[in-house]
């Protein structure tokens, strides 16, 4: 119960004793689309993914929340779980919100990933991000509408837009480089919610930040879904400052390499 409002969650059973990861879906969304990646890494990491106040399986607040509202009530969520630090996945809006939620509370950040974060200019018009949503929808995997659709149907159209607009005006960049703690960021090849790789290392190579940018070659958007065992591999290798490699557990066209990394970011361990 978050401020009077059910949440909704899923929680691995074990290790109970081991680093925490929280998983966070993207807007209209319930975080079951996550599974697939999160249940890979469930075996070294406590793992949660909750539907965020009023979205999935969770209660409706009263008013609708923004970015910063949903990271205080991920805040809120972790507190009932008496998490005290966590590292963060987001997918799509999961990705502002982590970057809120580290603005908000930088102690309670381990590590940040954020797959095909949406928000900033490129989102912008709404008209032009709706077209881009509408884009992606082609580009997934058809089992994605089956999960995806009974979600933004209890979501809402109205709800959808209002909040989607908010998103893309959320300064995704700022906020990005302002971050303090080891950051992986992963892109999609297809993914026409973002720029292409080259407008992307562009923006990068600007900051000396501590950010890690991994591009999965064949993905879109969803690659929480759509390629959990690559993502999986790409977010493991990162966590332990692992050169990142190809998973050797997913073979075939698919491949995912380092596009970008920070001058601040920790330097890779090998061996």
């Amino acid at each position: 119960m978050i401020d009077g409002v059910d949440v909704f969650y899923r929680e691995s059973p074990d290790p109970p004793n081991a680093p925490v990861m929280t998983h966070l879906h993207g807007f209209g969304l319930s975080g079951r689309y996550l599974l697939p990646t999160a249940e890979l890494l469930a075996d070294e990491y406590h793992t949660y993914v909750p539907d965020l106040p009023g979205f999935g399986r969770s209660g409706k607040p009263k008013d609708a929340l923004d970015v910063p509202d949903l990271a205080h009530a991920a805040a809120r969520f972790l507190d009932d779980r008496e998490v005290a630090k966590t590292s963060l996945v987001g997918n799509s809006m999961g990705c502002p919100v982590i970057l809120e939620f580290a603005h908000h509370y930088p102690e309670r950040v381990d590590r940040a990933i954020l797959v095909s974060p949406a928000g900033g200019p490129n989102n912008r018009p709404l008209g032009r991000a709706v077209i881009q949503l509408a884009k992606d929808g082609g580009l997934e995997p058809r089992k994605m509408i089956t999960v995806a659709t009974p979600d933004y149907l209890r979501f809402g159209v109205p709800s959808t837009f209002k909040l989607f607009k908010a998103l893309t005006q959320y300064p995704s960049l700022e906020r990005l480089f302002a971050l303090q703690v080891p950051t992986l960021v992963v892109i999609g090849e297809r993914d026409p919610l973002l720029p292409g790789r080259e407008r992307v290392q562009e923006v990068a190579n600007q900051t000396d930040s501590r950010v890690l940018i991994v591009l999965i070659e064949g993905a879109a958007h969803a690659i929480n879904f759509s390629h959990p065992g690559e993502l999986a591999n790409v977010i493991r290798l990162f966590m332990a400052d692992r050169p990142i490699t190809d998973d050797p557990n997913s073979p075939g066209l698919t491949q995912a390499f380092e596009v970008h990394r920070g001058a601040n970011h920790p330097p890779v361990h090998h061996g």
